[in-house]
């Protein structure tokens, strides 16, 4: 499975054919895993066989991905709009919801009545938890897209595991503050996953509630209310487990937040690993200072084809923070990304195991910033005792001076001013009502810390003017 380009004909048109196209349906298998799952028992009467979400997903595809090789191909430039707008693509991930709850339901059901005995019902809520885990990655490619719609149904793709504020804390504070020691989806080099847990859980909910609470805030507003994109996503939640706890009784309660644990917990596994370790530098003088603009040197990536597939392309990670909008199929591969050992399932698995996950990962780190590991994202406490074991070279890299950020900030007396990185455009005008800046809002008067509302990676200070008031 190959992505392949032709040659242009002599009419412009390019016949380039995505080699993928018809695989992205594979990841339309975990959501059914469930179903498949009650009725292996049904034929055979083992209760391992409701194990079979985290067997796939830990074991059998980290397996294929060691032989199944790498796509390190890209689409050319001349197809991506056409390649964008190709509804196919869409339907992929559209799908994978109808199959999701329907799976949930009827595993539920079956926890509730068939008498699995609590090893079966705990293998089929892991099975559970590996489609809701699964789902966030789906969410994540819905909830980054500009159309209503689809980040309603990211939403909804979360409501099985109760991580509704994923929507707000990954677009509005990830993407942000990515690859900086502020970021709590971001690990640290140094930090084991056991720690890194609790700190992005706990953090990424703190995150996503400031976030929300800032922009009432800039509408005069307490943030407790409906349209707040925190209290609605879990207000899903509620209603969905509420349901199903009125229907099928208080004991599957538990085998309810297994599966929701298993499934956020295979998220921040994924988490874990994407920046571990990774720092975007300081740039700027005086009162400008900030961090860089994230870069694929920021991000972890991988070309396995096997996880691409399952996880529409996530792991080409370093263009989804620079294009966020960017949809799954047009993802680019970057040679200057660093690279991991293995696919993202594997490493999932690896990332259990301290040891191992810092024997593979931390000589990459020091390898990445040539030696120097003051140009890491190092675990506090931890940099005196790394550079005990990796030293600084003879010349380290390390500058007292900041680079200069050449960013030059728009001027106060703008009309309109454009993302230069998904063109989305802020009209004095129009305002943006969503953001609490009503129409006529001043573009001096929109805070120096605010972010594009569609990418989240560009901050205000990017933006490039449009029009300009006449004096």
């Amino acid at each position: 499975m190959k992505t392949y380009a032709l040659p242009t004909p002599v009419d412009g048109r390019s016949t380039w054919q995505d080699g993928k196209r018809r695989a992205w349906m594979l990841g339309l298998v975990v959501p059914v895993l469930p179903l498949l799952a009650v009725a292996l028992h049904t034929v055979v009467d083992l209760a391992a066989v409701l194990w079979l979400g985290p067997v796939v997903l830990l074991v059998i595809v980290p397996v294929i991905d060691l032989f199944a090789g790498h796509d390190p191909t890209n689409p050319p430039e001349e197809v991506m709009e056409q390649l964008e707008a190709d509804r196919y693509y869409r339907w992929v991930t559209y799908l994978y919801l109808p199959l999701q709850y329907v799976g949930f339901v009827v595993a539920m059901y079956a926890i509730a009545t068939a008498g699995y005995g609590v090893w079966g019902n705990i293998g089929l809520s892991l099975t559970l938890g590996t489609v809701s885990g699964v789902a966030i990655n789906t969410a994540h490619e819905l909830g980054h897209k500009k159309d209503e719609l689809e980040r309603w149904l990211g939403k909804i793709a979360l409501a099985q595991c109760f991580y509704g504020h994923f929507y707000i804390e990954h677009n509005r504070g990830h993407h942000v503050r990515v690859a900086t020691p502020d970021d709590p989806a971001s690990a640290r080099m140094g930090e084991s996953f056991y720690r890194f847990w609790p700190r992005t859980v706990l953090g990424s909910l703190t995150s996503a509630w400031e976030v929300e609470a800032k922009r009432f805030a800039r509408k005069q507003s307490h943030p407790f209310k409906i349209n707040n994109d925190v209290l609605n996503a879990w207000l899903m939640t509620v209603v969905l487990w509420g349901a199903l706890l009125v229907w099928l009784g208080l004991g599957i309660a538990p085998y309810l937040i297994v599966q929701a644990v298993f499934g956020f917990t295979l998220l921040e596994l994924v988490n874990y690993m994407e920046h571990y370790g990774l720092l975007r530098q300081k740039v700027g003088s005086g009162d400008r200072v900030r961090f860089e603009r994230v870069l694929p040197e920021h991000s972890w990536n991988s070309n396995n084809i096997a996880t691409n597939v399952l996880l529409y392309h996530l792991q080409r990670h370093s263009d989804h923070h620079a294009n966020p909008t960017r949809r799954f199929q047009t993802l680019r591969d970057f040679t200057e990304a660093p690279v991991l050992p293995t696919g993202y399932t594997g490493m999932m698995v690896v990332a259990c195991i301290p040891p191992v996950f810092r024997k593979l990962m931390d000589q990459r780190v020091v390898e990445h910033y040539s030696g120097d590991l003051r140009r890491a994202n190092v675990q506090p406490g931890k940099l005196d005792k790394l550079l005990k074991k990796y030293p600084l070279p003879a010349e380290p890299l390390v500058t007292a001076d900041l680079p200069v950020d050449l960013v030059e900030a728009p001027p106060a007396d703008v009309l309109a001013a454009r993302c230069p990185g998904c063109s989305y455009t802020y009209r004095v005008e129009a305002g943006n009502e969503l953001e609490g800046f009503p129409a006529g809002t001043a573009w001096t008067d929109i805070p120096d810390d605010w972010t594009c509302p569609d990418c989240g990676v560009r901050d205000k200070i990017d933006f490039r003017p449009l029009e300009r008031v006449e004096a």
